[in-house]
């Protein structure tokens, strides 16, 4: 049964499938209408924001499936594949439109009815608005990368029509008012101005998605809360060591080890281990805990010496009683 943020989710994913579908129809019917190179690459740009679209709803729709026998540790990562696929489409789409710019610089014929594409790309950048808003939030509050990505196709195509929308005004005013005056040229200039932007976004998701996709740390400010969570029962442990943490599309993974009183028994040990799990997935929902725990016996190794909370008396007081013990037993 699908939770409320699923369907969230797929509603927002779903509502970018729709609104990318009718500008790609609307661009592409304009710029062929008036022979825009610049409205036609924003066609083209939207209709790969159209494809990222459809793979984020894909992904979405994966990416909640519960661990299966195949699929251990759940697919979230399916997340994160959408991405780098975004990206690589999108770095495609830049190098074409930047191809044809410079085939139709050279040209640089008249357009007619410049007011139908200004009219187009008006009506691009107030929809992309409202649903990159419409994304930005749900993804956020899901911490959904395939979400955030769409997002950030469709704010880069409110940037990259509103660019291409100036060039045109200033085309459409040179008729007007500077008739002897060639401007046709800021069509290319502006479509080329869309791919190098393109190019930046498809740059910063493909950065974003592989850093995951090779298990990279979460970010600093989150191992640094979690770090603060541990000591907070530093009254109770002798340290911890061994932190390693991941993210898999909106999954997070995050396992250590920590050091206890050789003495302290199982349900103590267990009932440490719970606490600090519960506040970690408190904080970061959809995360999955793994503690470890190790009797300490006062040797800090340089594994662990970094999460010692025991002084410098405290660890030879430890390692007196174990040794003490130890020839008493022999």
């Amino acid at each position: 049964m699908l939770t409320n943020l699923q369907k969230k989710k797929e509603r927002v994913a779903l509502l970018s499938v729709i609104s990318n579908s009718a500008l790609v129809s609307m661009k592409l019917i304009v710029g062929l209408l008036i022979c825009s190179v610049s409205i036609i690459s924003e066609a083209i740009h939207s209709g790969v924001d159209l494809l990222a679209s459809i793979i984020a709803l894909f992904s979405v729709k994966t990416s909640s499936k519960p661990a299966d026998k195949n699929h251990s540790f759940g697919h979230g990562k399916i997340e994160n594949v959408s991405g780098t696929i975004e990206a690589l489409l999108i770095f495609a789409a830049a190098g074409w439109i930047i191809y044809e710019a410079f085939e139709k610089i050279n040209k640089q014929e008249p357009l007619d009815n410049l007011g139908w594409g200004v009219g187009i790309m008006l009506v691009s950048s107030v929809t992309n608005i409202f649903v990159s808003q419409r994304l930005f939030k749900i993804g956020r509050e899901t911490d959904s990368i395939a979400l955030q990505a769409d997002a950030w196709h469709l704010r880069t195509d409110v940037y990259t029509s509103a660019g291409v929308m100036i060039g045109l005004i200033l085309m459409w005013g040179g008729q007007l008012f500077l008739p002897g005056v060639n401007l046709y040229w800021l069509d290319s200039v502006a479509a080329i101005a869309v791919a190098l932007l393109i190019i930046k976004a498809a740059y910063d998701l493909i950065i974003q998605s592989a850093g995951d996709l090779l298990d990279a740390n979460l970010p600093a400010e989150e191992e640094e809360w979690i770090h603060g969570e541990i000591l907070k029962y530093g009254h109770r442990l002798h340290g911890y060591h061994r932190l390693r943490t991941r993210k898999a599309g909106h999954f997070r993974f995050i396992d250590f080890h920590i050091k206890v009183e050789p003495q302290m028994n199982v349900i103590d040990s267990h009932s440490i281990t719970e606490e600090i799990s519960k506040n970690i997935e408190i904080r970061y929902p959809n995360t999955s805990v793994t503690i470890h725990v190790e009797p300490c016996d006062g040797r800090c190794d340089e594994d662990c010496f970094g999460g010692c909370l025991l002084s410098e008396k405290e660890r030879h007081k430890i390692q007196n009683h174990i040794n003490v013990t130890s020839s008493r037993q022999i």
